[in-house]
């Protein structure tokens, strides 16, 4: 079973972020609220958490994974950014947008795409989801909790609980968080291409 941490959601508790970091370290798999919904997360390179996120979510092999950043500095270790790019995602960041790269050689092979070797990276703009990354210290393997069947992304804590507690290690509730999930835009080939329309607005991306 899960354990549950409830935490102010302008305030997090420093204590109950350092459990769910080390749970995070141990292995575990948790469940954090961002700004576009609850995400699942784990450490990065951990290849059983997931095959558990494929599992609960039911996600193929081409599934892509993505790191979540605590902020724009830390993207250029893990994945690949022209001038161009960079300036796009730089003014962009953070924000409600998954940006799909090319990956580096530091980028964890186990959530790269099997034929592209790209990458998704963001960076939240989510008190609780930017605190638990400093707490870390590093990024997490993410995807966005959107259960098998459904379209949108949960978005209480409680209601995780309820609904995964037995196959989670932990979840983060902080209260309510936002309900759409972020605006995917592929930056890995020339030009930009949205895959998803979502919180982001995809304006400053398109033709």
């Amino acid at each position: 079973m899960a354990r549950y941490f409830d935490v102010h959601p302008d305030n997090p508790q420093p204590r109950a972020l350092a459990q769910v970091a080390e749970i995070v370290t141990a292995g575990g798999l948790v469940a954090y609220p961002t700004d576009s919904g609850y995400a699942l997360g784990c450490r990065l390179g951990n290849r059983d958490g997931l095959d558990r996120i494929r599992s609960l979510r039911k996600l193929s092999d081409k599934h892509h994974f993505t790191l979540v950043c605590s902020e724009f500095a830390q993207l250029g270790q893990y994945v690949q950014m022209d001038n161009d790019v960079f300036r796009a995602v730089k003014a962009a960041t953070p924000g409600a947008y998954t940006f799909i790269l090319k990956a580096t050689r530091d980028a964890p092979k186990v959530m790269l795409h099997p034929k592209k070797k790209t990458v998704g990276v963001r960076v939240p703009q989510h008190t609780t989801a930017l605190a638990l990354l400093k707490t870390l210290g590093e990024p997490l393997m993410s995807t966005t909790l959107i259960l098998p069947g459904e379209e949108d992304p949960l978005t209480d804590g409680w209601a995780v609980n309820d609904d995964l507690g037995n196959l989670l290690d932990a979840v983060l509730d902080s209260g309510d968080c936002g309900l759409e999930p972020t605006t995917i835009v592929d930056l890995s080939e020339d030009g930009a291409e949205i895959l998803r329309h979502g919180a982001g607005d995809p304006t400053p991306f398109e033709a």
